[in-house]
């Protein structure tokens, strides 16, 4: 593949302030040149180098890939009907997820996969080029086994959470026996991450706990569902073990902020939860301001935030949870990097996988000035055009 000279960039965001002005870094009048799978220049169009093609941006502007680092997409049926019931007034209270595990049990690999397949394909086109993809609708050793190991056909990033809810056939102290003992076996071999679902209803701190540090025994790194719901331990207990991310991160005490902002876990933030349950918006505000980093992501999953749109999460974010349009675009594309712990992605800069989204508008802004509208024009994935 030879290099590609992307010119006639109006405004460049690169999340790199030395190239550029404010926290994304941003180069007006710009260009990049990719050679492979890489960025290997970026500066003012003016001074940019030759290369083997070029394509004119026609003054629009240019963001990194979007890194969605929270989705479950191993799943089948449909829940229609509970989001119809959750809108006419009844409260979510995540006992439709095993609704999708009984579906996704009895769906074939094949349907499986075709399923990520079409998501995933749905995200691209909306400028994702890094997405997270959980098991958690399986929950037996076998269910959860084929589940990670369809989710490894599709990215690199798999997580292992086994520990979503519990089992109607089990009691919970005994499921934790299970995901820590023979369904970990089973899993670890096609994960990166371990995950647990930290809530009243699902796995107290004790549990989630074990699940954690079993992962970890495994060589997983942790992650956690964490105070969505209600206040609990899932924060305090995510920085405590170093975990890569504590998501969702809705009801938080003074106490939760300050550990968050003292170590190195990303709050990850999924806005189309609270949308698509009328619960309340995590205050992004009181995160930012105490020094915590913060991503967004989709939560892409078929009961609670059945999107895959991070442009709607970037506009949501802006309108209902206090970021700026820039931060809200670094949280969507850098912090979300942050939240996978990659430095080759979210940033559009010497050395970086060229993952680039040129936008049908004048700047980034746009993402969340003008919410609900495809402003996706191209989309570029390790060096190839995809959209």
């Amino acid at each position: 593949m030879g290099s590609l000279l992307i010119t006639g960039i109006g405004s460049l965001v690169t999340n790199d302030p030395s190239l550029g002005n404010g926290p994304l870094g941003i180069v007006t009048d710009a260009a990049v040149v990719v050679s492979g799978e890489e960025v290997v220049w970026v500066g003012p169009a003016s001074r940019a180098p030759a290369a083997d093609d070029a394509y004119d941006a026609g003054g629009r502007a240019v963001i990194p890939g979007f890194v969605d680092s929270h989705a479950h997409l191993v799943f089948a049926g449909d829940r229609t009907a509970e989001f119809d019931a959750r809108m006419s007034g009844l409260p979510y209270t995540a006992g439709g997820i095993r609704t999708t595990v009984a579906a996704t049990r009895a769906a074939s690999d094949a349907e499986l996969s075709a399923g990520v397949a079409r998501l995933m394909a749905e995200a691209l086109r909306q400028g994702t080029t890094v997405m997270e993809c959980k098991s958690g609708y399986g929950l037996t050793v076998e269910d959860e086994a084929r589940s990670l190991r369809i989710a490894a056909a599709h990215t690199d990033e798999v997580t292992y959470l086994g520990a979503h809810v519990v089992p109607a056939e089990y009691t919970a102290d005994a499921y934790v026996e299970l995901v820590t003992g023979a369904m970990l076996d089973a899993c670890a071999p096609y994960a990166r991450w371990v995950d647990v679902f930290c809530e009243r209803g699902a796995f107290d701190g004790d549990q989630a706990r074990a699940v954690l540090e079993s992962g970890v025994k495994r060589g997983l790194v942790p992650r956690i569902h964490a105070n969505q719901l209600g206040h609990g331990p899932g924060v305090r207990l995510a920085v405590e073990l170093g975990a890569a991310s504590a998501d969702h991160c809705t009801h938080l005490t003074d106490a939760d902020v300050a550990a968050l902002a003292s170590g190195t876990t990303v709050a990850t933030l999924l806005p189309g939860a609270e949308f698509s349950t009328r619960a309340p918006y995590p205050d992004a505000r009181r995160l930012l301001d105490a020094g915590v980093t913060v991503a967004l992501s989709t939560d892409c999953n078929p009961g609670s935030s059945f999107t895959t749109s991070m442009p709607f999460c970037v506009a949501v974010a802006v309108r209902e949870m206090g970021m700026t349009p820039d931060e809200a675009v670094w949280s969507a594309t850098l912090g979300g990097a942050r939240a996978l712990r990659r430095t080759d992605v979210g940033r559009i800069t010497e050395g970086a996988r060229a993952d680039l989204v040129l936008l049908d508008a004048p700047s980034h802004v746009h993402l969340a000035y003008r919410p609900g509208v495809p402003l996706v024009s191209a989309v570029w994935r390790r060096g190839r055009q995809v959209v």
